[in-house]
């Protein structure tokens, strides 16, 4: 069993493909790949559509794409009771060279804050970086990040622009074991990083009280961007990803690249998870142990 090789795309259902598209474009500096277009008839089939409609924006920002799809007849809209400790929670991080200039120029878009008070500079202890948490549109956490300096600001030094890429997208999970097995088992990522937040500065961050966080850093063998665990010890849990399906607004996928997914899927399956393949065997689709969607397609060669 090969595991997977890259983390291609972080891929989100949206209520509206415009209003959605001049929301990243206009606030984060995205440009879109191509016009919107069906969803692979592979990809629908894993996913499980069957008759609905459903059509794709793909963007880029630098070197990193977002999927956006949006689905006629559409799920169940993101959900009211949405703090950073619940499960459905899973954000995009995206660095940025000037905070300042970032924030001036996402504020036009008028977005809902998660972080309270603007911009939180975090203490050494949780990796000392400025950071900013908000939703787009449908609801969907986007986290702004300034790395001061070390390897994750050298690693983006040479990107143009002022939004620099996709650094992360990180899940918040109720079993920090649980996750580490899927992840780190069939799909073979590797631990790079653990750490464990706490203070005000995060409680700020997050908009949530006194919280103390897991914080792991996962790596896929290719250099893409990565995958992050936030497991909360407090405050706990609120709710279950695994309620949303990928019709509805609520759900975000991982988008992996594996070299055979039907060979990913047998292991899962092994494991105790349930996937769904493509007839021909180029798409895998299933869920984490908390519910958060993951889309396997086969690598090119």
């Amino acid at each position: 069993m090969s595991g997977v090789s890259a983390l291609v795309a972080i891929s989100r259902t949206v209520a509206d493909l415009g209003r959605t598209e001049a929301f990243y474009r206009d606030g984060l500096g995205f440009a879109r790949v191509a016009p919107p277009e069906p969803v692979p008839a592979p990809i629908r089939e894993a996913m499980g559509l069957g008759s609905a409609r459903a059509t794709r924006l793909r963007m880029r920002l630098g070197a990193q794409a977002m999927d956006f799809l949006a689905v006629d007849p559409p799920g169940a809209p993101y959900p009211l009771a949405r703090a950073a400790t619940d499960p459905v929670f899973q954000h995009v991080a995206i660095p940025v060279r000037d905070m300042e200039a970032a924030m001036r120029q996402l504020g036009a878009r008028s977005p809902e804050p998660i972080s309270r008070g603007g911009p939180q500079r975090l203490p050494a202890s949780s990796g000392g970086v400025t950071a900013y948490k908000f939703r787009d549109g449908d609801g969907h956490p986007v986290e702004l990040i300034l790395f001061p300096d070390g390897p994750a600001a050298e690693r983006w030094r040479d990107a143009p622009g002022l939004f620099l890429g996709i650094d992360h997208s990180a899940l918040t999970v109720s079993d920090c074991e649980a996750a580490l097995r899927f992840f780190t088992g069939p799909l073979g990522l590797a631990i790079a990083s653990r750490g464990l937040n706490a203070g005000p500065e995060q409680e700020r961050l997050d908009g949530v009280p006194d919280p103390e966080v897991d914080v792991i850093g996962l790596t896929p063998p290719a250099a893409t961007p990565h995958v992050e665990l936030l497991h909360y010890r407090r405050p706990p849990p609120q709710g279950l990803a695994g309620r949303f399906g990928p019709r509805d607004r609520a759900s975000t996928r991982l988008v992996f690249a594996a070299p055979d997914p039907g060979d990913l899927a047998a292991a899962l399956r092994g494991a105790g998870h349930t996937l769904a393949l493509s007839r021909d065997g180029s798409v895998a689709y299933g869920a984490g142990p908390d519910g958060h969607g993951i889309l396997f397609l086969r690598e090119s060669p």
